[in-house]
């Protein structure tokens, strides 16, 4: 055997040199680390106990987890709503402003002209120009509700998903705008008459 393929074994190493050979290949049996031991039987007992106690012991099921959890993100929602779905004679002022009119316009051409026409004339939606109004009395305490919370049933969506706070605000200014104006061409009157 060559000098330099001779095996070399530490002395302090020679209690841990194993009595098989493969090849003229000897090794060392070195012991695991004692945190990859910990971590190792460590899963093994957290394992023994999970399984223990979703199995027989009692623990909630996905479904049940599931419905907690969304059970807690449905009350913080309606929460929000609540919190955020009150009208603010203040917070409407700031926006009821020529530049705040203006972005209204804006959003409402955006997400609005799909049922209520360009110029709020109606075509699914009602005619915001005339003096008659199906969910709300045509005043802005009255109607930011109905764009915030939507009135699924009759097919007005919830724009509070969609839009912010703000742009709601801002809709609700130009929505002022168009009341009673009373566009030519405009769907026939729903709802109540408001004075």
């Amino acid at each position: 055997m060559k000098e330099e393929t001779k095996l070399h074994v530490e002395e302090h190493e020679k209690h841990l040199l194993l009595d098989h050979n493969y090849d003229g290949l000897q090794e060392l049996n070195h012991p695991l680390p004692f945190w990859w031991q910990f971590t190792f039987y460590g899963g093994i007992i957290f394992g023994a106990i999970y399984l223990a106690y979703y199995t027989i012991g009692g623990g909630p099921s996905l479904r049940q987890e599931f419905n907690k959890d969304y059970a807690f993100i449905a009350a913080k929602v309606e929460d929000f709503k609540k919190r955020e779905s009150q009208f603010d004679p203040a917070v409407f002022a700031t926006y009821n402003t020529p530049e705040g009119i203006d972005k209204g316009r804006t959003v409402f051409e955006v997400n609005c002209i799909a049922c209520h026409l360009e110029k709020g004339t109606g075509d699914i939606g009602p005619n915001l120009t005339d003096n008659f109004w199906i969910n709300s009395k045509g005043s802005p305490e009255t109607n930011y509700p109905v764009i915030f919370n939507g009135v699924v049933e009759k097919g007005m969506p919830i724009w509070s998903e969609v839009l912010s706070k703000e742009e709601i605000y801002q809709v609700v200014a130009y929505v002022q705008t168009l009341h009673n104006t009373f566009a030519p061409n405009g769907k026939a009157p729903q709802g109540e008459k408001v004075e």
